[in-house]
């Protein structure tokens, strides 16, 4: 049967998919897709919401006959397409083939970890206890250890901090349950099937990296497909960078202090020396401001109190390892301390260094989160390391996502990565826009950078969200910053209470971003304040989310350290960092925030842009003209009619 045949109502999709709609722009993408596959070649491939992009790649990739691994955004997005989608479309085409889910090591129980737990661990509450017994328990019954399956224990619990691995800490071929494991179990799986489901930092992390053991999946593969792939770009700028986090000494101190009660428990100097290296590693946090800042080397020379944190941390590290070292043959899990502590003294002095190559730099800087500070190395540019990944052994290379283009350009994601070979295809959405959708821009807002800039934005979309309300509807407001996100939700709240409106406010951090969404689809006409995490992967279809409100055009701070380093690197070349760089990153944002509105061809709704450069600057069309065709408007009253109608 040819591939368009199998996408008609009468092929194998139509009779066995319940609700199967034919889609001329999935079979158009389908039949690119199978030609790239077919090939060994780059594609590079936008497709608009609702125009079926899953089934426009996994038809002919599933049809090919050879390895596939598709690589996900989320691991939500990654147990969907395992669970679902993959199995439907295989189902439907009859195909006898085999399906993995791979994920990283961190998501599967740890026999060896869990055991230990259990028996010597400091837990931090009654609740953690709780949870390490049920997750002894689940450990017993379940095929493959995913937490995922496990939900009475809630994903934030520290309980899974000890019942789980990391790649540091896990003791490999030593590890005395080796043999029960399950991330070898999911690996050998892997190994075996003919579709593997990964998600992005799991394929840069494993099989880039050459992660022990997964070394020869990438090499027996004939295709990878990254789905959400507007995210590759900054994933592999951290795969090809390094880190050296707080996080991690404070892990490594709390795992050593574990092993030395069971291996070393006469030899108290480990114990103090474990307590040492975890205040200087808060010490280290405690030298940086807010939460949320990111520094460049430059502004962290100029912070004296840094400078004297990271020597002390140094010099306990250095006693650290000395003390690990006299007692590492005891055990292999002190052994495996010692390697730890090793790695992180050579991140630790690589950070440190200045002898980069000339040619692609790395920018160092450093992000300090609520009690945890990291130093990173990020490549100036990924293109020509990731341009060398795709060489080698040939293969197809799909990359597909929702918003990968300005207008129907592609040149920016493309030189992002160095696909400059790439061919590309642009298939805009099937979903009535023009009828079905508003874009509101309101007038008079103050410029983006005013102080009272978060007042006018409520001010202005106080009317659109009332309207919306008053239709049992919903809505979104969708910020740039956590800052705007928690001012703005503050000034609505005082609305809502002032007005006696009967209407819902939920925001971003009350709960898991799960919980949230549950809420807010059961309640109806709810508003939500959220920030980055909320501009993509969310779907809530149907009148629930009817509104969706951004207060600014995401443009990335200029101060952030690794924009302003490659910001630096374009304007050395003469060339325009706004329009080149900048501008396009803002529109793939854009594209993903206003993607939220209209999820299937019965949504209507209006996306209110609150950002007066929309309109006021010459290159704001080149951000509208990006996003779907919807009617536009100024008028409050169009909107308010909107909700009426």
């Amino acid at each position: 049967m040819d591939l368009s045949s199998v996408f008609t109502a009468e092929g194998p999709l139509g009779r066995g998919i319940p609700g199967y709609r034919v889609r001329p722009q999935q079979v158009e993408m389908a039949e690119r897709i199978a030609a790239a596959i077919s090939g060994n070649r780059v594609l590079v491939a936008e497709a608009g919401t609702g125009t079926g992009k899953t089934f426009a790649y996994l038809v002919p990739a599933l049809r090919s006959g050879g390895k596939v691994i598709v690589s996900t955004g989320t691991k939500t997005l990654q147990d969907q397409l395992f669970s679902r989608d993959l199995p439907m479309v295989r189902d439907a085409l009859g195909l006898p083939l085999t399906i993995a889910l791979l994920k990283g090591r961190a998501n599967y129980v740890c026999h060896y970890h869990l055991g230990r737990a259990a028996s010597e661990g400091r837990f931090q509450s009654p609740a953690e206890v709780g949870h390490i017994r049920t997750i002894a328990k689940f450990a017993k019954s379940t095929r493959t250890g995913d937490k995922a399956e496990l939900s009475a224990v809630p994903e934030d619990s520290g309980a899974w901090a000890l019942a789980t691995s990391t790649r540091e800490n896990c003791l490999g071929q030593d590890c005395p349950n080796h043999k029960d494991c399950f991330v070898l179990v999911a690996r050998r799986e892997a190994m075996a099937a003919d579709v593997v489901v990964v998600n992005h930092h799991l394929f840069f992390a494993d099989v880039m990296l050459k992660d022990e053991g997964m070394a020869e999946l990438l090499p027996a593969c004939n295709t990878v497909v990254f789905d959400e792939a507007h995210q590759i770009p900054e994933v592999a700028s951290l795969f090809f960078g390094e880190a050296v986090g707080s996080g991690q000494l404070i892990d490594l101190a709390r795992d050593t202090r574990l092993e030395a009660v069971a291996g070393a428990k006469d030899y108290l100097p480990l114990q103090d020396a474990t307590r040492d290296i975890e205040k200087a590693a808060r010490d280290l946090r405690l030298a940086l401001p807010r939460e949320g800042a990111r520094l460049s080397a430059a502004q962290l020379a100029e912070r004296k109190h840094f400078g004297e944190a990271l020597a002390a941390l140094e010099r306990e590290l250095v006693e650290f390892g000395r003390h690990l070292e006299s007692q590492a043959a005891r055990s292999e899990g002190l052994a495996n301390c010692l390697t730890r502590t090793q790695e992180l003294m050579l991140h630790l002095k690589n950070w440190q260094a200045t002898d980069d190559d000339p040619e692609n730099p790395n920018i160092r800087w450093a992000e300090a989160g609520t009690h945890a500070v990291t130093l990173n190395l990020t490549p100036l540019s990924v293109a020509k390391i990731f341009q060398r990944q795709l060489e080698g052994h040939p293969r197809a290379w799909i990359f597909t996502s929702a918003t990968l283009a300005v207008g129907s350009d592609f040149g920016h994601y493309r030189g992002e990565l160095g696909l400059v070979e790439a061919e590309t295809g642009c298939w805009g959405s099937p979903f009535d826009y023009a009828n079905h959708a508003l874009l509101y821009s309101p007038q008079h807002l103050p410029d983006p950078n005013s102080p009272q800039y978060n007042e006018a934005v409520v001010e202005a979309a106080w009317p659109a969200i009332k309207a919306s309300g008053a239709a049992g509807k919903g809505a979104f407001v969708l910020c740039t910053s956590l800052r705007a996100m928690r001012r703005i939700h503050e000034l609505l709240k005082e609305r809502i209470e002032f007005e006696g409106v009967e209407m819902p406010l939920l925001l971003q951090g009350e709960g898991s971003k799960t919980e949230l969404l549950e809420r807010f689809r059961r309640l109806g006409n709810a508003v939500l304040v959220a920030s980055q995490s909320f501009w993509e992967g969310v779907d809530v279809r149907g009148e629930a989310l009817s509104l969706v409100v951004i207060d600014k055009l995401p443009f990335a701070p200029p101060d952030d350290p690794v924009l302003a380093a490659r910001i630096e690197n374009l304007k050395k070349q003469g060339r325009n960092a706004f329009m080149e760089y900048q501008l396009p990153r803002a529109v793939i944002s854009m594209k993903q925030g206003a993607g939220r509105l209209i999820r299937d061809e019965m949504d209507r709704g209006v996306l209110m842009i609150c950002d007066p450069r929309l309109v006021g600057k010459p290159y704001g069309a080149r951000i509208w003209r990006s996003l779907p065709p919807m009617r536009r408007t100024r008028e409050i009253g169009d909107v308010e009619s909107f909700f009426a109608g």
